[in-house]
């Protein structure tokens, strides 16, 4: 028993030392998805110092951002794709011994949750509410027969808080609120 396990542990050296052979040190690339939507992190360590390009293509292969390293091997640099657009994006290291590659999936988190909307116990008023946003939202209205009875665009600069009195709108009101990229949250009472 303890012949195989010494002829196994030969064997499985002799497959890693050929492994290890078989692929000589080479740039290495890896790109993380950070706990802060939009934002990844690019790791890149290289084999030499020298000029290394990091370049981001979207879906249709369009260059979207660029930039340009000098004397250094390596580097570890945060990218924001917060303002960018939900997609397949293509990021690319390039340097003196050829590219790396890696796509990654960014798909823009629903600024619809920033939305709340709550009805004001025992009144007929209703609190909007829009917490950490700079973007115009519209507000619509409709009363119980689905008439719309209020259509509002508001400039969101930071937090934003609106009390609504429809005590003069007929049963139960529905309100669409709609931010700039068309993501819609309705809420029925």
């Amino acid at each position: 028993m303890k012949t195989k396990s010494i002829v196994f542990a030969l064997v499985m050296g002799f497959v890693s030392v050929a492994a290890v052979a078989a692929d000589p040190v080479s740039p290495k690339m890896v790109v993380l998805n950070q706990k802060d939507n939009g934002i990844f992190k690019v790791i890149y360590a290289g084999t030499a110092t020298g000029k290394i390009s990091l370049n981001i293509y979207d879906e249709a292969n369009t260059l979207v951002f660029n930039e340009t390293i000098n004397g250094v091997d390596g580097f570890i640099c945060p990218v924001n794709f917060s303002a960018m657009k939900t997609g397949v994006y293509t990021i690319e290291v390039a340097d003196a011994s050829g590219k790396q590659v890696q796509k990654i999936d960014y798909v823009k988190e629903n600024p619809v949750n920033s939305i709340h909307l709550k009805k004001i116990e025992g009144e007929s008023k209703y609190l909007l509410a829009v917490a950490n946003t700079n973007e115009v939202i519209n507000v619509r209205i409709f009363d119980g027969s689905n008439n719309l009875v209020h259509n509002q665009d508001v400039t969101v600069a930071g937090n934003f808080g609106m009390i609504y009195n429809l005590k003069n709108v007929m049963g139960s009101p529905t309100f669409e609120v709609t931010n700039q990229a068309g993501a819609t949250k309705v809420v029925k009472y």
